[in-house]
């Protein structure tokens, strides 16, 4: 088993709320098992640069409550070309970094069995507000985010109730609708119109009409930004025409990424962090931390990309030639949980709101 006396940490791809406090597990967790922790700053381009700084146990203290990312992040194209990736591995050595724990999405995870390949050992740990990663019932951030989102249109409704008026709200998630459906569901929304099921124009504006002659004042209508961004403002603009409710439009956008990370995120990201760190040391590699029904297990990075590709119909010939017959058993049993999870919210979001 190779000893590791000196481990690298990165964030890569879009920040999260939480993934200060998972660099504070890992550089606390490393610390006090004798290993030296190096913070990796913006990502695989601070791996590239050589932009790399010696954490000692007070550069992550005040940080657990802090959203965004204390070694910054950034998308690096050259890391994916050949060339990059010999620089990034050339670094590891010339810093004597003997693996890398590296927390983002699915970017991030390529990156880290590709680094894994070329003789670097990483492990990945889940940090997106999306929770597009198919593999984890949660990823960190997502907990805040969905929090965030159901503050700012608490806010929106007192307006709406005032005026009688309806706020088409689009809220952030990339490709996948988990932000919008359990925020949705969280704040009361008339209605709630994500990617994963057909959108439906009539829908809404029939649940508006019913609630008009039910006595509600006010609307809300909560759209992924995975349904297209075009979406929003067209739903709005025939919401009025057709329902005479006055219709406003508010597009959260980035917002939805900032803030305090909640209790939640805090201790997900944290015993992730610590779990990282324990599983590296034990010469375990090319993994990603998973939350599975409350417990946080590894799970193989080529799988979960695998998975990841199978629940979002992105599979390409060829795809799955290495994996065996029961492994992809298990990744059909994988996204069809997930699939049936999204499917009761969803179903609920129809009965309870209106």
């Amino acid at each position: 088993m190779k000893k590791f006396k000196k481990i690298g940490i990165l964030t890569s791809g879009g920040d999260a709320p939480g993934m200060n406090a998972a660099i504070r597990a890992v550089v606390r967790t490393a610390l006090a098992l004798d290993v030296e922790v190096m913070g990796i700053y913006r990502g695989y381009s601070g791996l590239i640069d050589g932009d790399i700084k010696k954490l000692e146990i007070r550069d992550v203290s005040n940080i657990i409550n802090k959203g965004g990312t204390m070694l910054y992040s950034d998308r690096c194209p050259e890391f994916k070309t050949p060339e990059g990736m010999a620089k990034a591995v050339e670094t590891c050595h010339k810093f004597g970094i003997d693996g890398i724990i590296a927390i983002g999405g699915d970017g991030t995870f390529r990156g880290a069995t590709d680094l894994t390949a070329h003789g670097i050992p990483c492990i990945g740990i889940p940090g997106t507000i999306d929770n597009d990663i198919s593999s984890t019932d949660n990823s960190i951030g997502f907990d805040t985010s969905m929090n965030t989102v159901v503050e700012l249109v608490d806010k929106l409704r007192d307006t709406c109730e005032s005026h009688a008026r309806c706020n088409v709200v689009e809220v952030m998630g990339r490709g996948a609708g988990d932000i919008a459906l359990s925020a949705g569901i969280a704040s009361g929304a008339t209605a709630v119109c994500i990617p994963e099921f057909p959108v439906d124009h009539e829908y809404v504006i029939q649940q508006i009409e019913i609630g008009k002659k039910l006595g509600k004042r006010n609307f809300i209508v909560l759209v992924s930004e995975g349904v297209g961004s075009d979406y929003g403002p067209e739903l709005t603009k025939k919401i009025q025409e057709r329902t005479g409710v006055e219709t406003k439009f508010a597009r959260l956008a980035h917002v939805v990424r900032g803030g305090n990370p909640t209790l939640r995120d805090r201790v997900l990201a944290s015993t992730m962090g610590v779990i990282a760190v324990e599983q590296l040391l034990k010469g375990k590699s090319n993994i990603v931390m998973c939350d599975r029904n409350g417990v946080i297990v590894p799970c193989d990075i080529r799988y979960a990309l695998m998975v990841d590709r199978m629940y979002k119909c992105k599979l390409k010939d060829g795809d799955l030639d290495e994996f065996s017959a029961e492994e992809i058993a298990n990744m059909e049993r994988d996204v069809r949980r997930r699939r049936e999870s999204m499917a009761r919210l969803y179903g609920i979001s129809k009965t309870i709101n209106l």
